[in-house]
């Protein structure tokens, strides 16, 4: 497996990559320092490489071309370090992250199968039309499609076209529920399976237990990267602290101190982590960033959301999850205190938000997760 070291990017598939140690695989995990806990845990060997990828202080460039352009140049420097390791000890399967070309190209260069592992939604029929087009009109996008070709041609691959080997896997698996997916009936069945959420015990990340007298529990988090917010949190404090009946579990991650909330009523619990699915599982609702993760999560739970996005994809998930009637979106410009507990009473007391949230845990937890993921990766281990 080659990874970024985002933990979004790592978490969606970390159970699959455990499943695979447990059935007797080798598993190597190519990927930066920062998430090495988080492989090594899961008991594949962790190979290391230095990412210029701005993880660490979570500062990427607001302008779409020029946060492509970073992924390229990580690419570009994270090749050869794959080479250095595999050349040598090449894998029988490459399993890579949306974000790591580095991986495509070295598997092709050495006549290898890949498997895309996507956490997130993936390209349909009218894709490129609907979507990439406009994006390549932007300013800088011809000067970056031209670097990426010149990578490509001279660094092994065997895909010469920019947009299939950036957005068109050979073959993919995507670790989202299917409802999650823009126009799913046109993704293509026989490159793309949907194997929905990849979840398993999550041992290593603690648990977390209801109050006993806690008559509801709610979930607020934005997730691991956009979460230096503390206007919002103070917003959330004046709509939920003190709320009769309702118990709120806080998560503002390490960008923010608590210093900064001022008063926190008795009914909240302020935390810079939580083990977000085990809360989930005893929650009743979930103000949340609508990063896929988060989404993919809430459905699984079946818990009604209230989506507050923040940047890139979570505009289209937060209206994904309205279209499901399993959410109400609120713009982060217009998340007061009013405004959100407005959403979160019309969301509750709504029947049928109750009834779609169950129909689609049912439905996402029955398209296989992570045994079927793994039951494929070794089909094609064949």
């Amino acid at each position: 497996m080659v990874g970024i070291p985002a933990v979004s990017h790592v978490l969606p598939s970390l159970e699959v990559i455990r499943e695979l140690v447990v059935r007797g695989h080798r598993v190597t995990y190519a990927n930066g320092s920062a998430v090495a806990d988080l492989v090594t845990a899961t008991g594949a060997e962790f190979v290391p490489y230095g990412s210029v990828l701005p993880v660490a202080d979570n500062d990427w460039p607001d302008d779409p071309i020029a946060a492509m352009g970073v992924f390229l140049d990580d690419a570009v420097q994270v090749l050869p370090q794959l080479r250095a390791a595999y050349d040598h000890d090449r894998a029988d399967l490459y399993l890579y992250d949306i974000g790591a070309y580095a991986a495509r190209a070295l598997a092709e260069a050495q006549g290898r199968p890949v498997l895309q592992l996507s956490p997130t939604f993936v390209a349909w029929e009218g894709y490129d039309q609907q979507v990439a087009a406009s994006l390549w009109e932007l300013p800088g996008a011809d000067a970056y499609r031209a670097r990426f070709a010149r990578w490509l041609a001279g660094c092994g691959a065997s895909t010469m076209d920019v947009d299939v080997f950036s957005g068109r896997p050979a073959r993919a698996l995507a670790l989202i529920p299917r409802a999650m997916q823009p126009h799913a009936d046109r993704v293509d069945a026989d490159v793309v399976t949907f194997v929905g959420p990849c979840f398993g015990a999550r041992a290593g990340q603690g648990v977390w237990r209801r109050p006993v007298d806690a008559e509801n529990v709610l979930l607020i988090s934005l997730g691991s990267a956009y979460t230096r917010r503390p206007e919002f949190y103070r917003q959330c404090l004046a709509a939920f602290g003190g709320l009769s009946g309702w118990h709120v579990v806080l998560q503002i991650g390490r960008y923010t101190d608590p210093r900064e909330l001022g008063e926190v009523a008795a009914n909240v619990e302020v935390r810079s982590w939580v083990p977000q699915l085990a809360v989930l599982e005893q929650a009743d609702a979930f103000v949340t960033h609508a990063g896929m993760g988060g989404s993919s999560e809430g459905l699984f739970a079946g818990v009604p959301m209230v989506a507050v996005p923040q940047a890139v994809d979570q505009f289209t998930n937060a209206d994904r999850l309205v279209e499901l009637g399993v959410a109400r979106r609120v713009d982060a410009q217009d998340a007061t205190a009013v405004n959100l507990r407005a959403a979160l009473e019309d969301l509750v007391g709504d029947v049928e938000v109750a009834r779609r949230s169950a129909s689609l845990r049912a439905e996402a937890r029955a398209e296989g997760g992570t045994v079927r993921a793994a039951d494929l990766i070794e089909e094609m281990l064949g």
